[in-house]
């Protein structure tokens, strides 16, 4: 079979996206890792040649900027359908979720959430309408055209269900794969914290974050310090200036190296995130030997079994009384820290790669 993958919009780095891109790099390696016999073509671009530029794999450089919003939209909606066809592929893996509208090959979506209809509906105008609007009727779409339709959770499918109107039997839930991070690799740290890593997107929920850990500061006999990844500022979200003055906030880490020493280093890993297609931060955190405590929403429960606290993120006083008594427990950290090690083995790239195989080469 000639399989296509279109990562022409993909940039690491650039946008919302650079989950997608870091599950279409791993999807890539392991198709080109099977050793068996067909023909797999990446059509990318100048930014991303390094990364799927591989052995096994025919990348094609599309001379194109990926950058310009016309561009990829022409390319999205019909130039891609073209060049698959000139290119007599069997089939077309779209993995960022949005299928050509021509539809001259069979093809293959990957749709990771439904976040935009979630904007729809709990934060109408945070994102331009127009662009908003645009993204649903792309995703509905896709969907409803696509040969086969992947997503990444239960969650995930539930809400294609819903808001595409696709019969579940159509949709194949595979769920990401995790890249292996060992705690051996990092160091103990003399300094204890909470460690939370969020965005300013609304539906990261930094403002929850932020009013929870006032709480459990009232509540705390000696409350730890926390640290915050994603935000720079979290003075708007603030009412305690004592407990304030004990926040660290960190807009972005550099380096996968500093994250993960950032997690490991820290007592517990708080994850508050109203909707995630998948969540991957909390895997890490496990990887990394640290207890959890996440949201009970979405996918998340799903994702994290029964290795984390999970928390009502609206419910600023559960989270605060879950946090000190997990922090008050070594021995209950040191349980979530067994099951988490055991929990993420569900999600090793064998059995994702196996699984992804037998959706794309059938």
């Amino acid at each position: 079979m000639r399989l296509v993958i279109d990562c022409f919009k993909l940039v690491k780095g650039a946008g919302k996206s650079i989950g997608i891109y870091n599950l279409a790099v791993n999807l890539v390696r392991e198709l080109a890792s099977g050793h068996d016999r067909n023909e797999l073509t990446v059509l990318g671009n100048a930014y991303n040649k390094r990364d799927f530029n591989i052995s096994g794999i025919k990348f094609i450089e599309i001379h194109r900027n990926p950058h310009s919003r016309i561009t990829c939209i022409l390319w999205e909606l019909f130039e891609v359908s073209i060049v698959a066809r000139r290119l007599k592929a069997d089939k077309v893996l779209f993995p960022r979720g949005y299928a050509s509208m021509l539809h001259l090959t069979r093809e293959s979506v990957i749709i990771h959430d439904m976040i935009p209809f979630y904007y729809h509906e709990h934060f109408p105008g945070y994102f331009n309408r127009l662009e908003n609007f645009y993204i649903m009727w792309r995703l509905k779409a896709s969907a409803r055209k696509a040969d086969d339709v992947i997503t990444i959770s239960e969650a995930s499918r539930k809400d294609i269900e819903k808001y595409a109107h696709v019969s579940a039997s159509r949709i194949t839930v595979i769920n990401n794969g995790y890249n292996c991070i060992s705690k051996n690799d990092y160091n103990e740290l003399e300094e204890a914290y909470i460690l939370a890593v969020t965005s300013a997107l609304p539906h990261k929920n930094a403002e929850g974050i932020v009013k929870s850990y006032e709480q459990y500061c009232r509540i705390a006999d000696r409350p730890l310090a926390l640290k915050i990844i994603g935000i720079d500022d979290c003075s708007k979200f603030t009412s305690d200036m004592a407990a304030a003055q004990r926040i660290t906030c960190i807009k972005y880490v550099e380096k996968n190296e500093d994250l993960y020493q950032l997690i490991h280093g820290a007592k517990v890993f708080l994850f508050l995130s109203m909707i995630e297609g998948f969540g991957f931060p909390p895997i890490e955190a496990m990887q990394l030997g640290t207890a959890v405590i996440c949201s009970n929403t979405s996918s998340l429960p799903e994702v994290v079994g029964d290795a984390a606290v999970c928390v009502d993120p609206n419910a600023n006083d559960q989270v605060a009384q879950a946090l000190a008594s997990l922090l008050d427990d070594a021995e209950r950290r040191r349980y979530l820290c067994k099951k988490g090690f055991e929990n993420v083995k569900r999600f090793s790239w064998d059995q994702t790669g196996k699984k992804y195989r037998e959706v794309l080469f059938r």
